[in-house]
Formats: C-alpha cells, sequence, structure tokens
C-alpha cells in the first residue's frame, strides 16, 4: 500500500497538475474565443454574405482554432513537432494517393463557392433528385428531399452534371399543358382561361398569365396556360388552378379531349363507327 501512495505521489507532481490544468484551461479558453471570435466575424459580414458564405466561415474559423489550440498543446506538453512534420508529410503524401477523389470533391467545392449556383434554402434538382439544400461543405452538399430523406451529394457530381435551382429567382411560371376538343370556340376559350388566370389568388397579374394555342394534334387542339407566381405558392396555385380549370370547363361545356382514332376503309368510304358488343347470351 505504501509502495502504491509512493507512485500515485510520484506521478502527480506539482509540475504535472499544473500542466494539466493548464491544458485544460487552454482548451476551454480556446474553445469559448473560437465561438466568441466567429460571432464577431459573422456579425460584420451577417449583412452581405450567404447562409453559405456564412458557414463557411464558421467551419474555417473553428478548424484554425482547433489548429492552433492544438499545437499549443504540443508545445505545453514539451512534444517535438519535426518528428510529427516528417511523420505527417510520409502519411500526407500515402493519403494524396488515396484521397485522390476527395481533393477533386474539394477543387469543385471552392469552384462551386466562387460561382455560387444555389445557396442554403434553395430547392435543386440533379440527377433526378429534388430537395431544399441544407448544407454547403467543402466536399459535399446534403439535400433533404420532399419526401424527408437525407441526400448527401459530392461536390464533383453537381460541378459535371446538369443542375436546375428550382426556386433561385423570387417568381417563376408554371406552364399547363390542355388538350381541347376540335369542335370547341378557341376564341372562348381563352376567354375562360384568362378568367380563371385572373380570379387565382395565387397567380401574378404582372407579368401577365401566358394563354397560347400551341399546335393541332392527332385528337386535339393543343393549348398552353402559363401562371406567374411567387416560389413559395407553388403548391397553393397547383392545387388550387387544376381543380378551377376542371370545374370551370364543365360549367362551360368545353370538352377535354382524349384521343380518337378513326378506321377509314378506301379514299371513298367516309369512316365507320365501331362497336364492341357483350357476346354472352343472357
Amino acid at each position: 500500500m505504501p509502495d502504491f501512495v509512493k507512485i500515485i505521489e510520484d506521478f502527480f507532481t506539482t509540475d504535472r497538475i499544473w500542466v494539466a490544468v493548464n491544458a485544460l484551461l487552454t482548451i476551454i479558453i480556446g474553445f469559448v474565443l473560437i465561438k466568441l471570435l466567429s460571432s464577431i466575424i459573422l456579425r460584420f459580414i451577417m449583412k452581405r454574405a450567404t447562409p453559405q458564405t456564412q458557414l463557411i466561415v464558421r467551419k474555417v474559423i473553428l478548424y484554425s482554432g482547433i489548429s492552433f489550440i492544438v499545437l499549443y498543446l504540443f508545445n505545453l506538453l514539451g512534444i517535438e513537432l519535426t518528428p510529427l512534420l516528417g511523420a505527417a508529410g510520409i502519411v500526407g503524401i500515402a493519403l494524396g494517393f488515396a484521397s485522390q477523389t476527395s481533393v477533386s470533391n474539394l477543387i469543385s467545392g471552392l469552384f462551386l463557392i466562387s460561382e455560387k449556383p444555389f445557396t442554403i434554402g434553395d430547392v435543386i434538382s440533379i440527377n433526378n433528385n429534388s430537395g431544399v439544400i441544407t448544407s454547403i461543405d467543402l466536399l459535399s452538399i446534403k439535400i433533404r428531399t420532399f419526401d424527408n430523406r437525407y441526400i448527401r451529394i459530392p461536390n464533383e457530381k453537381i460541378l459535371n452534371n446538369e443542375l436546375i435551382n428550382i426556386t433561385r429567382f423570387p417568381i417563376r411560371r408554371m406552364d399547363i399543358k390542355l388538350s381541347i376538343a376540335y369542335k370547341e370556340d378557341i376564341k372562348r376559350v381563352k376567354e375562360v382561361l384568362g378568367e380563371i388566370a385572373a380570379q387565382n389568388p395565387f397567380s401574378l397579374d404582372e407579368p401577365e398569365p401566358l394563354i397560347l394555342l400551341t399546335d393541332f394534334g392527332n385528337s386535339a387542339i393543343e393549348f398552353l396556360m402559363g401562371l406567374w407566381f411567387e416560389k413559395s405558392d407553388y403548391i397553393n396555385l397547383k392545387n388550387s388552378i387544376m381543380e378551377e380549370i376542371k370545374v370551370r370547363f364543365d360549367k362551360e361545356n368545353i370538352e377535354l379531349a382524349y384521343p380518337r382514332l378513326s378506321l377509314v376503309a378506301g379514299s371513298d368510304s367516309s369512316p365507320f363507327e365501331l362497336r364492341i358488343q357483350d357476346s354472352v347470351q343472357k
């Protein structure tokens, strides 16, 4: 027992206790200073910086501060940095060959940061994946899909593929394609569509709605109805306008066309009606 007490007394010397306390205070004060510095810098750039830039600045300050804390702790503990730096160089070369993809993602991330094709909160679509951007990092971005899935997309994939920023601009246009029967009055159809657009509270008056006759199809006259709306009203406009078109067309007896097929026996013969009868004898 006395030997055990002596071992403890030899280990917990005044110098070692002072070093441990100093190291602990360094870690606590260091992280407090990092958080304080991050808050001060972000406060100065808050008005001009995008959420993407703020996130990157916060991470740069954090990683830089941690590096200074680690270096100070090494010096405090009397650890020589020269051998560690030599070993780190060898390990770095090995990791460089093994992490070419990460380096490519890092370089792509720098290009994306400078180009700023999107920011946190934007809705994007890439490779059949659509969702809201929740995080932008140097190696990848994270999006949350509309059915609440989490997707991580490497920056290299973003740079090498077509990306659609759905909410980049404050207003968008919703294009609705309609097939109208040939028997309908084209002028009347345009008037009804214009009235529907004017009465919908989510459709903007400026820019004015676009109503075009686009094509004479095989079974119908094709119309395009383009409605401008604020990007936050997409769901409201989509739900309301489709219902209003159906209700108003039924009221006006305007027929939405469906594919039809005529069979002709010869050049001098008129189309004949084809009927399907039930062969089951009652």
